[in-house]
């Protein structure tokens, strides 16, 4: 790249809501009411199943370990957000971009491997209860968890590259609240149709297989739950898996709709109003999802804040 468009690829600017002047503190208040409301919500799950003796399962172990998924997921964009509406300094740096462009998807992709993890889990448990001891033991667990953390990592420090390898020069404005994949794509010069088929090929198949994984699951959840004698046996076994249904076609709905609606469909404040939800709205609704839905959760949510 020429030295003089080489200097308009060291920093972009985050437009975010600046066509917004009026509302600039009514946002850093709603926000940040949000961010506040995330990290006490998913902390006090984390606190909860951690501490409580009845919540030493499997189930429990996993549902912390998402709670502290959210909290960095949601840690990658919304600080930047309340940072840029604070101080009405939008501008970030190239190596800064990259980094909350690599992280956010890789947090979105151990989501949802851990999406799935847990749906299998409910699977054994229901459909294989005597193994389930056997078969979900703690090393098992623990070996689940750390591979749903690390198993995108590679594969979007690859993409990262390939995408921040492009040449970008014209506008440095990017029309959205995080460095996203389609507002930079549409900042960088030539022929981007390799990259953007190359990353959403990746993004769909880490996305979309282990969606088709969780409806097996849950396929198989629902056979052997009308197999239950009663109708009080079948709401029992359903109930366990109700509030992890219900979180993931949250998240997967939400992530469809923003990422896979046809290019016709797209425009900057649609994609930032889906993107808010799918990256804040999202998190801050799973621990009451799973607090109101879970009496397990409730019963030592109660014995931790009245005792």
């Amino acid at each position: 790249m020429a030295e003089g468009n080489f200097s308009l690829m060291i920093e972009f600017t985050l437009l975010g809501f600046s066509d917004l002047p009026n509302l600039q503190g009514f946002l850093f208040g709603l926000f940040l009411i949000i961010y506040i409301g995330i990290l006490m919500g998913n902390g006090l799950i984390i606190i909860i199943t951690k501490v409580d003796s009845a919540l030493q399962t499997p189930m429990y172990f996993f549902l912390r370990n998402f709670s502290f998924l959210e909290i960095c997921y949601t840690s990658v964009i919304l600080p930047r957000i309340l940072a840029n509406l604070w101080t009405q300094k939008r501008n970030v740096s190239f190596a800064a971009c990259a980094v909350q462009f690599c992280a956010f998807f890789v947090m979105a992709i151990a989501e949802n491997f851990l999406l799935t993890v847990m749906a299998y889990d409910r699977y054994v448990a229901i459909c294989k209860p005597l193994n389930y001891p056997l078969i979900m033991n703690h090393k098992v667990c623990v070996t689940l968890v750390v591979g749903s953390w690390m198993g995108g990592i590679p594969i979007h420090i690859l993409l990262t590259y390939l995408i921040f390898s492009l040449s970008f020069c014209g506008s440095k404005n990017i029309d959205h609240i995080f460095c996203d994949i389609r507002p930079l794509l549409k900042l960088a010069c030539g022929d981007t149709s390799v990259n953007e088929f190359t990353f959403y090929a990746v993004v769909l198949m880490l996305g979309m297989f282990p969606f088709m994984l969780i409806i097996w699951s849950y396929m198989k959840i629902i056979t052997t739950i009308l197999k239950v004698p009663g109708t009080k046996g079948r709401f029992k076994a359903f109930s366990t898996c109700s509030s992890h249904l219900m979180v993931v076609a949250l998240y997967f709905g939400c992530g469809i709709i923003t990422y896979l609606r046809p290019s016709s469909g797209h425009s900057a404040g649609l994609d930032k109003v889906l993107s808010i939800f799918y990256t804040t709205v999202t998190p801050m609704f799973n621990p009451i999802i799973y607090s109101l839905r879970n009496k397990d959760v409730v019963v030592a949510l109660r014995k931790l804040l009245f005792k």
